[in-house]
């Protein structure tokens, strides 16, 4: 569900035509979240799952955000109600599966469908990766890795889904520090959007109770 823009009178009709032609027309930006209220809750004996309280507070961040949302369809442009989040998942063998996470009213409504969607991605089967829509944002976590910066693998041709990722968190004082790199369509999106997500994110994730 959602509804097309009218091109004609929306105020970044010049914007979208500008970027939508593009042999590349996507944008990165990474920078640091504090995550530390989120990290600590997640951390104490019987906290939910850090993994999954992250990608739960993007995925509702993204919803909030109508530019997240909003994707090229040719020569227009079309903004979805809502959109789900797919995750990369390591699996057993050290390659990854996607899973789909929908958004959920709560947190413990979306970590009980979560846990077991993530089981079921870990086992080895046959990549999946077809999406019947674009109703999607793209995500990875990079555990391992303090990242500065991060580029992702884009079919630019007829893709316009945001990607986010996070990266390593780890404790810096009275901080704990997560890089996330955010890329996006810029006909569609643009970097005061960008500052709305991480401005947003950071927020919740300091004001996460689970």
């Amino acid at each position: 569900m959602g509804h097309s823009i009218d091109i004609d009178t929306w105020k970044r009709r010049e914007h979208f035509q500008l970027y939508k032609n593009f042999a590349n027309p996507f944008f990165s930006l990474t920078a640091d979240v504090d995550a530390g209220a989120t990290r600590e809750l997640c951390s104490a004996s019987g906290g939910p799952s850090f993994f999954l309280a992250t990608v739960y507070l993007a995925l509702k961040v993204c919803n909030e955000i109508e530019a997240f949302r909003t994707r090229v369809r040719g020569d227009t442009a079309w903004v979805h109600d809502q959109v789900s989040i797919t995750p990369t998942v390591l699996r057993t063998d050290n390659t990854f599966g996607f899973v789909r996470f929908d958004p959920a009213p709560d947190y413990k409504t979306f970590e009980a469908a979560g846990e077991i969607a993530v089981a079921e991605a870990k086992k080895v089967k046959p990549l999946v990766v077809s999406h019947p829509d674009d109703n999607l944002i793209y995500h990875s976590t990079i555990p391992w890795v303090r990242f500065t910066s991060f580029t992702n693998a884009l079919d630019a041709v007829s893709d316009s889904v945001p990607r986010v990722v996070f990266g390593k968190c780890v404790r810096d004082g009275n901080r704990w520090p997560m890089p996330v790199g955010v890329e996006v369509h810029h006909s569609v999106v643009d970097g005061v959007d960008v500052g709305h997500f991480f401005e947003k994110f950071e927020e919740a994730l300091q004001n996460f109770r689970g």
